[in-house]
């Protein structure tokens, strides 16, 4: 029996894969590529920053990601990211960093596309972005609040304006305008 072709098993997973080391893209596979509207030479020793819709989200979500490891050095979240021709979209990361006490210095990232589960019709700000993921997950301002080093009573201010926005009448009609199409 031959030995197995891992390179041929990371070209053609059904989803985004990456080798990163200090938050700079080693290598993707072939669906990362046509998630992000990409070239392989474009990406290979690009920043993630190129695929976040801006540098404090980029910032921003470096810096959770290395709060909220867990003791096998894994995160994951679902956030908005941007395709090199402009569209935001919804997607699943996760990921593993290789070193926990180095977060960034290598890790093995993968991404899902969400967009045909959930659409993004409006127009939020980058904060108003980050709150309205981690309210679709389920979590508390307060817990909200500690993962973003904000107050609960800004996120509250952000949750208004999110649901002024959606037209939502409730925190769970929010939720749900989040999620849905």
């Amino acid at each position: 029996m031959p030995p197995p072709d891992y390179r041929t098993a990371f070209e053609f997973a059904p989803i985004g894969l990456v080798l990163s080391r200090e938050r700079t893209i080693v290598d993707c596979n072939r669906q990362l590529l046509a998630m992000f509207r990409s070239t392989h030479q474009v990406l290979v020793g690009a920043s993630f920053a190129l695929l976040y819709p801006s540098t404090d989200e980029f910032e921003r979500t470096g810096e959770r990601i290395e709060a909220s490891l867990d003791a096998e050095g894994r995160y994951a979240d679902e956030r908005v990211m941007r395709r090199l021709d402009g569209e935001l979209f919804w997607c699943h990361v996760s990921g593993r960093a290789l070193d926990t006490s180095a977060p960034h210095a290598a890790g093995i990232w993968a991404f899902e596309d969400l967009s045909s589960r959930r659409v993004l019709k409006l127009e939020f700000t980058p904060r108003e972005r980050e709150i309205a993921a981690l309210l679709a997950q389920g979590l508390t301002s307060k817990l909200i609040g500690r993962q973003l080093g904000i107050s609960p009573r800004t996120v509250e201010v952000y949750r208004s304006r999110l649901m002024r926005k959606t037209q939502s009448a409730t925190s769970a009609e929010l939720v749900n305008r989040l999620l849905s199409r």
